[in-house]
C-alpha cells in the first residue's frame, strides 16, 4: 500500500503544548498528526508520509536524539524541526550533526515556526526532485502499477515483454545479409559504416571479424554462423531498447540499468568477460569520474561562489545582465559544472527578486521572476557544446566516435563548439528583453549590489581557494594541450592528486559524487561498444538512413535530423542518456553517407543540451524550479506552464542558431579535417 501523505507530525510529552500546537496548525490548513513517545513516532513514520516532524528531545523512553536517527533511516527526506524547551549547545551540535533541519526553543513566535515549517516543506520537495522520488499520495492499484520515478512496475514488465519478445523472434534476413556480406574497398561499399571496418581484410564480413574479436569458436568448416552472429546482434538491438526505455520512463533507478547492461553482455556472451570489463573502463568514464571529483573541490573551496560573484558583478541594468552576464556565464558553465554554477546562482537570484520588488514598493513580480531565474538554468545549458568538460554526454559522443576512428581532441572540439555558445546566449539575453522588458513592474534592477553584499560575506580570499583556482587552470590547460598524449582522463586525475596533496579534498569528499551518474557513463561506452562491434549499430543506422528523405539523409542535411531527435529525446530523458541511446547509431550514419562523423558526432551531443522544456530533462530545472518560490508569501513564482511554453521557444531557437550558425556558416568555413 502506498503511504498516505500527511504535513506535519508533532511528537512531544507535553499533551497541552501539543494539543493547542496541533489546533493552531490546523488552522493554517495543515494535516496534523500527534503522539507523545518516541517509538509512536518510528510508527507513525512507517505508515504515514510526512513533510515536516515537529520533535521534542526530552521524552519518556526513547530520546529525542535516538527518535530523529531511526526517522531518518525510515524517511531520509523527512524534514525534522527540534523544538525542544531544554536547549543547549551541546544538544542542537547533536541533532545538526543527525540532519535535523532547524533547531528551536518551544517559546519561538508562531508565525515564525510556521514560515519554518513552509521552509522545510519546501526543502523536502527539493530533495525528491534532486533525488526523483516524488511520491504518490493517492493509493490503489493503478497507481501502484505505475509507480513513482525509479521504480515504476508496469514499465518494467513492458521493457522485459519487448526485450524477450525481440530476442525469441528469429533474425531479420536482412540483418543475415548485412554481416554476411565481404568487405569490398571503397567508401560505396555497403558496411563502410562499420565501427572496425578499416580493420577488417579486404573480403572479410562483419562476422567473421566479430567471431575473431569476441573469440568465439568457429562452428563446422572453420566459420562463424551468420545466423549465432546475428542473434548476438540482436540481443544489443532488445538490450539498446530495454536501457533506452527504463532511462526514459525512470523504470528503475539509472545505477541499475547500468548493472542490467552490464549482466546482458556477460549473459549472453556478447563478447568475453575481459573485452566487456574493457568496454565498461575506457578513457571517457575515467574522464566524467575526475570532473564530478574537481567539482567537489570547486564547491568545497567556494570557488564557485567566486566566479558566480566575479560573473554578476557588471550587472548594474537589466540590459548589462542579459547581454554581459548571459554569454560570460554560458562560457564558463562550458569549463565548469554548470549544475554546481546554477545551484549557487539561482539563490542569488532569489534575494535580488526581494531585494528588488521591496525596493520599487509592490508585493509581486512574476515577469522578472521569470527573467532571473529561467535565464540562469538554460543558459547553463547551452555552455554544453562549448567543451568536452561541459558534461558527460560529451564524454559518451567521445567515447562512442573513438569506436569509428580518431575523435577530436579537447582543443578540437573547442573549435567547432565553443563558437557556438555566446552566440546562443546573446539570442536567449535578446528573447527575454524582447518577451519581458515591458511586463516587468521593477524598473531599475541593480544585480551588482547585491552581488556586493554577498562579496562582503564571503570575506577575502582563502588560500584553498587560490589553489583550487591554479590546479583547474592548469587541467584545463592539459586538456587543451596533452589531450592527445595522455587521453582526456589524464590531466583530470593528475588534478586530484594535486587536490589530494594540497588537502583541498580528502577522499570521504570523493566519495560523495553522484556514482550512479558514473555508472550510466560506464554502461553507455559498452552498449555503444556492443552494439558497434555486433554490427548492431550498423543495422539500425541504415534502417533510419532509408527512412529519410534524401536532402536529410548525408551532410547538412543528416546532421539536422540527427540533431532534431537528439533535442526531442534530451526532453524525454536525461541528457547523458539521449546521447547513450541514438550516439551509436548516429554515428554509423555518418560512415554510410559519406558525411563526416565529427559532423554527427558534434550535432548529436551539441542537440543533447538544449533540455530546455520540462524540469526533469536536466539538474539545472530541477534547482530552479524547487527555487521558484517568493520567499515571503510562499507563492510559486514559475510554474510548469511557464518552463514548457517559453522552453519550447528556447528550444527551437537553439536548434536554429545550431543550423544556421554552425552547420551552414561556421563549420562550412573552417572545414573538417580529412
Amino acid at each position: 500500500m502506498a503511504k498516505i501523505h500527511k504535513d506535519v507530525l508533532i511528537v512531544d510529552d507535553e499533551v497541552k503544548y501539543t494539543k493547542n500546537l496541533s489546533e493552531r496548525l490546523s488552522l493554517r490548513g495543515m494535516n496534523v498528526h500527534t503522539v507523545n513517545r518516541g517509538d509512536d513516532a518510528i510508527r507513525q513514520v512507517r505508515r504515514y508520509n510526512y513533510d515536516v516532524v515537529l520533535l521534542d528531545l526530552k521524552m519518556p523512553g526513547m530520546s529525542g536524539e535516538d527518535t530523529l536517527k531511526e526517522i531518518k533511516k525510515i524517511c531520509p527526506t523527512c524534514q525534522v524541526i527540534i523544538l525542544t524547551g531544554h536547549a543547549n549547545y551541546q544538544s542542537a551540535t547533536v541533532t545538526g550533526k543527525l540532519d535535523a533541519f532547524a533547531f528551536h526553543e518551544k517559546t519561538i513566535d508562531f508565525e515564525e515556526l510556521v514560515g519554518e515549517i513552509e521552509l522545510a516543506k519546501r526543502e523536502r520537495v527539493s530533495v525528491l526532485i534532486r533525488e526523483d522520488e516524488i511520491p504518490d499520495s493517492a493509493p490503489g492499484f493503478k497507481k501502484q502499477l505505475f509507480g513513482v520515478t525509479n521504480y515504476r512496475p508496469l514499465f518494467i514488465i513492458m521493457g522485459f515483454l519487448v526485450f524477450f519478445t525481440i530476442i525469441l523472434l528469429p533474425a531479420p534476413d536482412s540483418l543475415i545479409e548485412m554481416i554476411s556480406q565481404p568487405k569490398a574497398s571503397g567508401l560505396n561499399d555497403s558496411i563502410a559504416g562499420y565501427a572496425d571496418y578499416k580493420k577488417m581484410e579486404t573480403g572479410e564480413s562483419i562476422k567473421d571479424y566479430y567471431g575473431k574479436y569476441a573469440k568465439f569458436l568457429l562452428g563446422e568448416g572453420g566459420e562463424f554462423p551468420a545466423e549465432f552472429a546475428a542473434f548476438k546482434a540482436k540481443v544489443m538491438i532488445a538490450l539498446l531498447f530495454l536501457a533506452a526505455f527504463f532511462w526514459g520512463t525512470g523504470a528503475i533507478p539509472i545505477g541499475f540499468t547500468a548493472i542490467l547492461i552490464a549482466v546482458v553482455m556477460y549473459w549472453f556472451k556478447i563478447m568475453p568477460p575481459a573485452l566487456v570489463t574493457k568496454a565498461f573502463m575506457k578513457d571517457s568514464v575515467f574522464f566524467i569520474f575526475g570532473v564530478l571529483a574537481m567539482a567537489v573541490g570547486i564547491a568545497k573551496t567556494g570557488l564557485d561562489r567566486r566566479i558566480g560573484v566575479l560573473l554578476l558583478g557588471l550587472s548594474t541594468t537589466l540590459k548589462r545582465f542579459l547581454f554581459i552576464f548571459v554569454p560570460l556565464f554560458a562560457v564558463t558553465a562550458s569549463f565548469i559544472s554548470e549544475h554546481a554554477l546554477v545551484a549557487f546562482t539561482a539563490p542569488i537570484m532569489l534575494a535580488v527578486y526581494a531585494a528588488s520588488i521591496k525596493a520599487e514598493g509592490i508585493k509581486y513580480d512574476r515577469y522578472l521572476a521569470m527573467v532571473l531565474l529561467l535565464i540562469v538554468t538554460w543558459t547553463g545549458n547551452i555552455g554544453g557544446p562549448g567543451s568536452p568538460s561541459a558534461g558527460g554526454r560529451n564524454a559518451i559522443m567521445l567515447g562512442i566516435m573513438k569506436d569509428y576512428g580518431n575523435p577530436p581532441s579537447y582543443l578540437e572540439w573547442m573549435t567547432y563548439g565553443l563558437p557556438f555558445v555566446p552566440v546562443m546566449a546573446l539570442t536567449i539575453g535578446l528573447y527575454f528583453y524582447f518577451m519581458f522588458r515591458n511586463k516587468i513592474k521593477v524598473k531599475n534592477i541593480n544585480i551588482a549590489e547585491t552581488v556586493k553584499n554577498e562579496s562582503k560575506r564571503l570575506g577575502p580570499m582563502l588560500r584553498s581557494e587560490y589553489l583550487m583556482a591554479v590546479i583547474l587552470a592548469l587541467v584545463i590547460l592539459g586538456w587543451v594541450f596533452l589531450s592527445d598524449e595522455f587521453g582526456m582522463a589524464g590531466p583530470v586525475l593528475l588534478g586530484l592528486v594535486a587536490m589530494s596533496v594540497f588537502r583541498i579534498v580528502r577522499w570521504k569528499d570523493v566519495t560523495h559524487i553522484s556514482w550512479e551518474v558514473i555508472a550510466l557513463y560506464a554502461a553507455a561506452t559498452a552498449l555503444g561498444k556492443g552494439l558497434a562491434v555486433t554490427g548492431a549499430a550498423l543495422y539500425i543506422a541504415n534502417g533510419f538512413l532509408a527512412i529519410l528523405p534524401d536532402a536529410m539523409s548525408s551532410g547538412e542535411g543528416l546532421a539536422v535530423s540527427v540533431s532534431i531527435l537528439a533535442g526531442i529525446l534530451t526532453n524525454l530523458m536525461s541528457d547523458g542518456a539521449a546521447v547513450s541511446a541514438i550516439g551509436p547509431i548516429t554515428t554509423p550514419m555518418a560512415m554510410l553517407s559519406n558525411t563526416h562523423p565529427w559532423m554527427i558526432g558534434f550535432a548529436t551531443a551539441f542537440a543533447s543540451s538544449f533540455a530546455h522544456i520540462l524540469i526533469i530533462g536536466t539538474p539545472n530545472n530541477a534547482i530552479v524550479y524547487a527555487l521558484a518560490v517568493d520567499p515571503t508569501t510562499g507563492k510559486r513564482l514559475i510554474s510548469l506552464a511557464d518552463f514548457a511554453k517559453h522552453g519550447a521557444a528556447i528550444f527551437v531557437l537553439s536548434l536554429l542558431v545550431l543550423w544556421v550558425w554552425l552547420f551552414f556558416i561556421y563549420w562550412p568555413w573552417i572545414g573538417f579535417p580529412s
